[in-house]
């Protein structure tokens, strides 16, 4: 089977790069034929991509912008005739918007690979309407949990497939043994108002009176930090709270920490809660939408009401003081880690591929 897989820029670092690399990666080593296109340029593709996957980009600059999307639509269709493309899959929804035209006639299987809450628009009307085009019109529509994919079953109209397949984990369950309770509570992400630090710090200064040995330490970076680090001098946490900032290796810090802390407003699917499954911490998370509910069942560790910022607190102390506990999740999380390892996923994927034959 021949198929494209569509993403905004290859070139890019974010979350939808990844897994869309991934599983490019994942099919090819199952022996379907690969094209990686990109809206954007493909000189210098972020993630490792295999030898074997073709490369493409659809990036084009005509003289007026009013003519960008229908000259990458013709692109588009140019490569899927050329190519003679069986499956189209879309790592992004608001692509819909050049492959819907661009299919139009081609006995194409084109699917939607929808990365965020179906309750977020992440502040684009565009984004709502290539939802509904999507739903009406693709072949398929994966979403990356169950309870999204009920999103979409009741506020689209739909006549796709719509059916749910997890992100992969980029890494794999981890065997070390820590030594030593290190006091050490990790929180990862960028540093904006979706991931609720504000709201974790808050959390943070109830727990630092009952627990001022352990430290919190938030890894990534974003136009939050003056604000952040603000709150931390004024309430006095510089003792015990570290922003971090980027870093290229995240392990290093999965693998000292005691605990994970998850404190966003709202998730697409929080790749971070997968990692930790790998590195068997256990966590403590709002149960926003979507993802940590599923990800986390079965492993023992703890969902708070959303934006609860005392039973964040409470929670944090709770587990903080017992290790046998902590111990128990561990081990639950490096169980449900497997589930979500890059084989399992795939294979996911190639039956839906193969549904379609």
């Amino acid at each position: 089977m021949k198929v494209l897989i569509l993403i905004s820029s290859i070139n890019n670092s974010g979350g939808t790069e990844r897994v869309g690399s991934m599983l490019a990666n994942g099919l090819s080593e199952m022996g379907h034929e690969i094209v990686l296109g990109s809206i954007g340029s493909t000189d210098k593709p972020f993630f490792t991509i295999n030898e074997n996957i073709k490369l493409v980009s659809f990036l084009s600059f005509p003289r007026f912008k009013l003519f960008r999307i229908p000259t990458t639509v013709y692109n588009i269709r140019k490569l899927l005739k050329k190519e003679r493309i069986d499956t189209l899959i879309v790592v992004e929804t608001l692509c819909v918007q050049f492959t819907l035209p661009a299919t139009i006639g081609l006995p194409v299987n084109h699917i939607c690979w929808e990365h965020f809450n179906f309750n977020s628009d992440a502040g684009k009307a565009s984004r709502r309407v290539a939802r509904q085009l999507a739903a009406r019109y693709c072949d398929s529509v994966v979403t990356l949990t169950e309870r999204d994919k009920e999103y979409w079953l009741k506020g689209t109209q739909h006549k796709s497939q719509i059916t749910a397949i997890a992100n992969p984990c980029p890494f794999p369950v981890q065997e070390y043994i820590k030594e030593k309770n290190t006091k050490i509570v990790l929180a990862v992400g960028r540093l904006t108002h979706i991931k609720g630090f504000d709201m974790l710090l808050e959390a943070w200064i109830q727990v630092n009176e009952v627990m001022p040995e352990w430290v919190l330490k938030i890894v990534g970076e974003g136009e939050d930090r003056a604000k952040l680090t603000d709150f931390i001098k004024k309430n006095k946490l510089t003792d015990s709270v570290e922003l971090v900032g980027n870093t290229n290796d995240v392990s290093q810090y999965y693998k000292e920490a005691e605990i994970f802390c998850l404190s966003s407003r709202f998730e697409g699917f929080p790749m971070v809660l997968l990692e930790t499954l790998a590195f068997g911490l256990p966590v403590v998370s709002f149960d926003c939408d979507t993802g940590p509910a599923e990800i986390l069942e079965d492993t023992g560790s703890i969902l708070v009401a959303k934006n609860d910022v005392s039973e964040l607190a409470t929670s944090l102390i709770k587990l903080m003081s017992n290790e046998k506990q902590r111990k128990t999740i561990g081990l639950r999380s490096k169980e449900k880690a497997e589930e979500y390892q890059p084989e399992n996923i795939i294979n996911q994927w190639v039956e839906l591929l193969e549904d379609r034959k």
